[in-house]
Order: structure tokens, then sequence, then C-alpha cells
């Protein structure tokens, strides 16, 4: 992996002017759960987002979950059209590595998907996660409705409390309607089922994660 050490948000006027499409050609189709990574989806899917850190072992994470129909990996909450990785490993995109979960809430809740995010890294790390520095390895829930956006930040304020009661700070996770999802290159999807003793630095915090009842 290309490490950043930009860890201050580029000025939306700074950033990388991009382009109009991809400079690299998205992969159809899921390579371990088989079913397309990219919309259209059926109308009894959802779509999430979250950013974790390096992108390969969050998404590999999520594949695995009962309910989770696909997965793919890409770059969220920046500034620069259809980035590419070594732009976006600049910090100069405003974006951060992110997974785009496909799920059947008939199978597995949003609520479920948030667990994991908050308990499978460490939020309370800001700009970075672990030896990853940058602002491309920032914590960050990019929500898809409104229903998502609320329950993403009773969760937090539930983690956070528990993470005060264990002697942790805070979580220092961005959580913002979701714009633009750009997938990355074709090598990064799935990363980790191609090289299954690839590079993986995802830390929990040992704390656990209550989801809040939806009154």
């Amino acid at each position: 992996m290309l490490f950043s050490n930009k860890t201050a948000m580029v000025d939306p006027d700074d950033a990388l002017t991009g382009r109009e499409d991809y400079a690299y050609e998205v992969p159809e189709r899921h390579e371990v759960l088989g079913n397309p990574i990219k919309p259209p989806f059926a109308e009894q899917l959802q779509t999430a987002i979250f950013g974790m850190g390096c992108f390969w072992g969050a998404e590999r994470l999520f594949w695995r979950l009962d309910g989770v129909w696909s997965t793919a990996v890409g770059y969220s909450g920046g500034y620069t059209p259809y980035p590419t990785y070594r732009e976006v490993c600049t910090g100069k995109t405003g974006h951060t590595e992110a997974v785009l979960v496909v799920f059947d809430p008939a199978k597995i809740s949003y609520g479920e998907l948030l667990k994991v995010f908050f308990e499978e890294h460490d939020p309370t790390q800001s700009m970075r996660q672990g030896n990853d520095v940058g602002t491309q390895y920032r914590s960050a829930i990019y929500y898809t409705n409104d229903e998502q956006g609320e329950l993403a930040r009773a969760t937090q304020r539930a983690y956070n409390e528990a993470l005060e009661q264990s002697g942790s700070r805070p979580t220092a996770t961005e959580i913002a309607p979701a714009g633009e999802f750009y997938y990355a290159e074709g090598y990064h999807q799935q990363y980790l089922h191609k090289v299954p003793n690839g590079y993986c630095g995802l830390k929990g915090t040992g704390v656990s994660c209550r989801v809040p009842t939806a009154s």
C-alpha cells in the first residue's frame, strides 16, 4: 500500500481536477459472491457506505455476512471526480477509502452493519488506522437515506458512552450524506480473496457496540 502523510483535509479549491469518467475498467461482478457490484440493484436491496481505513480488510468483513448481496471498494467523501488510487494517496482529492455494501434488509439490518463497523476498526483514531496515516484512512459513515443517518448518529452516541465508560476517547467518525461513490481499480476489488495473506491493518477497540432500538 502507498501511505499518505496528509492528515488535514484538502480545501475544495485546491483539490485535484479529476476527469469525466473512469481512467480504468471497473469489474462487473463480485469475485466471491458472483453478483453485480454496480447498480441498478433489485428494489428490495439497500446500500450502505463505510470508511474504516484500508478498504481491503473492511470489504472482506462485509462480504462474509449473511444477507450481504454484494460489496465493492472505492472512494467517497471527497471533491475530485473519478480519482485514481494514486491520486487519492496524495491527500489532494479529499476522498477516504470506502466500502459499498449492498444488503437485503430482510436478512440483515443496517443496525447489524453499524455494529460491525464500530467494533471492527478503531473509530477513535483521527485521519488514520494504525500505521495507515492520512485523510484517505479516516473513519466515515455515508448514509443513503435519513433513517440510516439517524441510526448512525444514535449508534455513535451510544458507542461514545461505552467508550467513555471504558476510559477511551470518543469516536472521530465522520457521518454525512452519501455523495458519489467512485469505484476503485479492479485489482482492489475483493483484494483479500485474490491475495488471502494480503495486508489488513484493521483492529477494533475491544469495546462492544450497542445499536439503539428504533423508537
